[in-house]
C-alpha cells in the first residue's frame, strides 16, 4: 500500500517543527519513516534534516568542551560562531553527499550477481540513499558532549537505522544490507561523528 500524502509531509515537515517530529519519528518508528518518507527525487528535506543534526552535534561538543574551538580569531566566541557557520554551510552538506557516495558505491557492489555474467539488482536510486543517510544520523545530534559511551551508543543506533533504511528503500537481502551498511557508517558516523575514537576511548584500544 503506498503512503499517504499526509504520512509524508509528516515526515518532510519544513521548519524546527517538522525536523523535530521527523527526528521522533526516526528514532520511534524508523521501518514505517523509511518507507514512507523517503521518496525518488526530493532531497532538501534530508539535506535540512542532516545539518540540523551536524550543527546541534558541534554545538553540544563546543558547549561542554570549549578547548576543542581552534583560535581562529582572538574572541573564542566568536570562533566558535565560525566553526559552526563551517559546519553549517560547508562541512555537513559536504560529509552527507561524501558519505551518500560511498553508500552508492557499496550498493553497487552488494547487489552485483554472477549469473551468464554480471548484472546488478534493481535498487533505489542516489537521491533515496542521501536521504537514508541523512535521516540514519538522527542519533548523533545528541551525541555532542565528549562522553565517549553516549557517542559509542548513538553511533551504533545510528549505523542501526543506515541498516534499516537500506533495508527497507533499497530491498535487498540482510547480507547484502550489512555489505552495503557497513563502509558508509564507519565513514559517516565512525569518522565524521567520532565515534570509532569513543569506541576506543571506552575499550582502551
Amino acid at each position: 500500500m503506498p503512503p499517504s500524502a499526509d504520512a509524508r509531509q509528516r515526515g518532510r515537515g519544513r521548519g524546527l517543527r517538522g525536523i523535530a517530529r521527523a527526528w521522533v519519528e526516526v528514532l520511534v518508528r524508523p521501518r514505517r519513516f523509511f518507507a514512507t518518507v523517503v521518496t525518488p527525487g526530493d532531497q532538501a528535506p534530508g539535506l535540512t534534516f542532516a545539518v540540523v543534526v551536524a550543527t546541534a552535534f558541534t554545538v553540544g561538543w563546543i558547549l561542554t568542551e570549549p578547548a576543542v574551538v581552534p583560535h581562529i580569531t582572538e574572541s573564542v566566541p566568536l570562533s566558535a560562531l565560525v566553526v559552526v557557520a563551517v559546519v553549517l554551510v560547508l562541512a555537513a552538506p559536504v560529509g552527507l553527499h561524501l558519505t551518500a557516495a560511498v553508500a552508492v558505491v557499496s550498493l553497487l557492489v552488494a547487489s552485483v550477481e554472477r549469473r551468464d555474467g554480471i548484472r546488478f539488482r534493481e535498487r533505489g536510486g542516489v537521491s533515496e540513499t542521501v536521504q537514508i543517510v541523512a535521516y540514519a544520523s538522527a542519533p548523533l545530534g545528541i551525541a555532542g558532549p565528549p562522553i565517549p559511551e553516549l557517542r559509542v551508543v548513538c553511533g551504533a543506533y545510528a549505523a542501526a537505522l543506515l541498516v534499516v533504511g537500506i533495508r527497507i528503500v533499497h530491498g535487498t537481502t540482510p547480507v547484502r544490507t550489512l555489505i552495503a551498511g557497513v563502509p558508509p557508517a564507519l565513514l559517516g558516523f565512525g569518522v565524521g561523528y567520532r565515534v570509532i575514537a569513543a569506541v576506543r576511548s571506552v575499550f582502551g584500544w
